[in-house]
């Protein structure tokens, strides 16, 4: 039987449009290709880290953090705010952290209101690979430009991650993108706006966090004798 040309071209343009839906219907969704690199990188191993945040209001801006974290999970964290340094070691619900010459276990180290809050911070405290996971759940969306993922926050996730420290917000907004390299995250960085009330005061936020991965598959973290007394 001999085919007519005209039913044989439309039959392949057919064809093609299949193919081009089914493509379209089973691309990788971006959220999905950021949750994949993250823990791509949780699980290589151990990672080192820095995050930096510019803007808003200085008194409550957290300063820049360096930590490491072990394949085990076990996390090391130093924290710099003026010329105050506090450091930390953080395993699953346990914790020691160091202000001053002393280390204390987290119940310890909750007394008064600044006590209260550093251990507060550290108990929601989510290290690169969970924040991106984290912070991917709360898009709007991410498109994906090359190796860069970027979208805007869900009102409800900009609140609650400007709430995770305590107070009440409004206005709440925000962004973030993702750099991914090898199938690994690279770098990430959060966006933040929106007004707070804070033990009664108001504040206005408007602060970018960066934070930049590297010595990934290399990092050790090791405990001091007296920290890991704390962590026991």
């Amino acid at each position: 039987m001999r085919l007519n040309k005209g039913n044989v071209m439309k039959q392949q343009l057919v064809f093609g449009t299949i193919v081009m839906v089914a493509a379209s219907l089973f691309a990788a969704d971006p959220k999905d290709e950021v949750k994949a690199a993250a823990k791509k990188l949780a699980d290589a191993g151990g990672y080192s880290w820095k995050t930096t945040t510019e803007g808003g209001n200085a008194r409550f801006r957290p300063g820049p953090t360096e930590g490491k974290v072990a394949k085990d999970g076990l996390t090391y964290l130093s924290i710099t705010r003026g010329e105050n340094k506090t450091e930390a070691f953080l395993k699953g619900e346990k914790g020691a952290v160091k202000t001053g010459d002393e280390w204390k276990s987290l119940s310890d180290a909750g007394e008064g209101d600044r006590g209260a809050f550093l251990v507060r911070m550290l108990k929601n405290f989510k290290n690169p690979a969970e924040q991106a996971q984290d912070l991917a759940s709360k898009t709007k969306e991410l498109k994906k430009d090359e190796d860069v993922y970027s979208g805007d926050l869900t009102e409800e996730g900009a609140k609650e991650l400007l709430t995770r420290r305590g107070g009440e917000a409004s206005e709440a907004k925000g962004s973030v993108k993702f750099w991914i390299k090898n199938g690994l995250l690279s770098k990430s960085e959060l966006k933040l706006q929106g007004k707070m009330t804070v033990n009664g005061n108001d504040i206005e936020v408007d602060r970018t966090a960066t934070t930049e991965i590297d010595k990934v598959g290399s990092t050790k973290v090791e405990v001091p004798d007296e920290a890991k007394k704390k962590l026991s």
